[in-house]
């Protein structure tokens, strides 16, 4: 795995699933891991901090990505404890799942607020406190690759993918900041578990590895693109699905589900 040693990583939606793999991982390989999310943490130890034999630590925050005031609290404690942020991963996010007849202005909002909007605020909040050559990694989605039925979910993460070029360039241009899209496939995470059963059955059928990922699948490119070592990446669009959108239909799947989805 690549090194982080020494440098300053902040996660959102770490409580859970992919976030918290990410966390652990970046851990692993010698990072201070800011970890952040709106829900609670599992085995907190003293003082909100948790020390790993590796030489990494890891500070466990409250954070909703959608308040702005929230962000501007953790950058003016960042700024305090540590002068700097070197990572940021905007990894929190919601999976709404209606479908375009079935999409409520409030579901609508709520998805993007937290989909975009919250990536857009860490962005702001933290890049005036990022040096050059530092690293931030949006979490999208093959829903970001194709078309997909869920309607909401799919505009918020071809959104977050415009936003991670947006700022590949804004950001590499005036401070030297790398800004990446991670968009990750089938993965066993909570979010999943919405997901009907045909839903699971149609897409697993499409993936040539012939399973569904883990978050442990994932977790090791987000550490690679937080490193010095992808030092030439930047705007880029990494798929990790098993080989789904190298060639599926997504009609297929979304017609499998069509029928559960109607009732």
């Amino acid at each position: 795995m690549a090194d982080v040693s020494g440098k300053i990583i902040v996660v959102t939606g770490a409580a859970r699933g992919q976030g918290a793999e990410e966390v652990r991982a970046l851990e692993a390989a010698g990072a201070t891991v800011v970890a952040t999310d709106v829900l609670p943490f599992e085995g907190l130890e003293r003082d909100g901090q948790r020390w790993d034999a590796s030489g990494g630590l890891v500070i466990e925050r409250h954070l909703d990505v959608t308040a702005s005031d929230g962000w501007t609290e953790l950058a003016d404690w960042l700024r305090a404890e540590y002068g700097r942020v070197d990572g940021l991963v905007n990894n929190a996010g919601v999976a709404a799942r209606e479908r375009l007849p079935n999409v409520s202005l409030e579901l609508w909002h709520r998805t993007l607020d937290i989909n975009v909007t919250g990536p857009l605020l860490g962005i702001q909040a933290l890049a005036p406190l990022m040096p050059p050559g530092s690293s931030i990694v949006n979490i999208c989605s093959v829903a970001a690759v194709a078309g997909h039925a869920a309607a909401a979910y799919t505009a918020s993460k071809w959104a977050l993918r415009g936003l991670t070029r947006s700022a590949s360039l804004e950001l590499g241009s005036t401070r030297g900041i790398r800004v990446n899209a991670v968009m990750p496939g089938l993965v066993d995470t909570p979010l999943m578990e919405s997901a009907p059963p045909a839903f699971h059955e149609a897409a697993l059928a499409e993936i040539p590895l012939g399973r569904v990922g883990v978050p442990a699948d994932i977790a090791p490119t987000i550490v690679f693109l937080l490193s010095d070592d992808s030092s030439y990446y930047n705007g880029a669009e990494i798929v990790v699905d098993g080989g789904l959108v190298a060639h599926v239909s997504h009609k297929r799947i979304a017609d499998a589900t069509r029928s559960g989805a109607q009732k």
